[in-house]
């Protein structure tokens, strides 16, 4: 029997998804209504309410990504306390990064939402990459999903070094390892200069009142970056 137009227009798209999951996800579906219903959002309900939006698979989604980055982390990060990890972990799996993530994938090429309606592109683009995640997790189980995570979105869409560099500080790594180490931290201006009208500021570290590092910098906080730096190579962690 030949099919109809209505037919054909759905398997394209089911094989245009599933190529797309394939591509950038790394994993073969199984049950492509799954994942047909993990890029629908809920303003597509409005044209047709015999379908079912993506947002208890998103919900699903962000809990798998969270356990995933946060076993990805601990193995990668052996010497790092639970301050630290918990730190890069909430970065990387922010709504803002998710959904920075979402439109490096291309995500808004498969979404299925209702046209012509006000609404926040970068939202539903992280929401439909967390349903996705969900998706994969139903289809395939936690081992595919963990799998997808680690050696497709970290590899080819996450800069974790950028990510390091932006949410862990110098200073904030120092003040981990004080806290973990119940070492009082404190930095004292040495000098506050105005050069030429650029101001120079230099900065001690001073833990439990001895003295450890010491930085320079056009303002308070880059000085005691430089400073803590210094405090952490001399005290060996980094």
């Amino acid at each position: 029997m030949a099919l109809s137009i209505f037919d054909k227009g759905k398997n394209h798209e089911e094989k245009s998804l599933t190529s797309f999951i394939r591509s950038k996800f790394g994993y073969r579906v199984k049950d492509v209504d799954l994942f047909l219903r993990a890029v629908t959002h809920k303003s597509l309900l409005f044209e047709d309410n015999s379908l079912i939006s993506n947002e208890r698979l998103e919900f699903l989604g962000d809990a798998v990504i969270d356990t995933v980055i946060a076993e990805y982390l601990f193995v990668k990060f052996p010497n790092e306390d639970e301050g630290y990890l918990t730190k890069v972990k909430s970065k990387v799996v922010s709504r803002k990064h998710h959904s920075e993530i979402a439109e490096a994938i291309g995500i808004n090429k498969v979404i299925r939402y209702q046209k012509g309606r006000s609404i926040n592109m970068s939202t539903i683009e992280g929401n439909a990459y967390e349903a996705i995640i969900g998706a994969i997790f139903l289809d395939g189980g936690f081992k595919a999903a963990s799998a997808s995570i680690q050696d497709h979105i970290l590899v080819k869409y996450v800069n974790m070094t950028k990510v390091l560099e932006e949410e862990i500080d110098f200073k904030s790594k120092l003040f981990i390892w004080c806290q973990k180490g119940k070492l009082e931290l404190q930095f004292d201006t040495i000098t506050e200069e105005n050069q030429g009208g650029f101001w120079k500021y230099t900065m001690l570290v001073l833990i439990n009142n001895k003295k450890y590092g010491m930085g320079t910098g056009s303002s308070k906080k880059l000085a005691e970056q430089a400073a803590s730096k210094e405090t952490l190579e001399l005290i060996g962690v980094i």
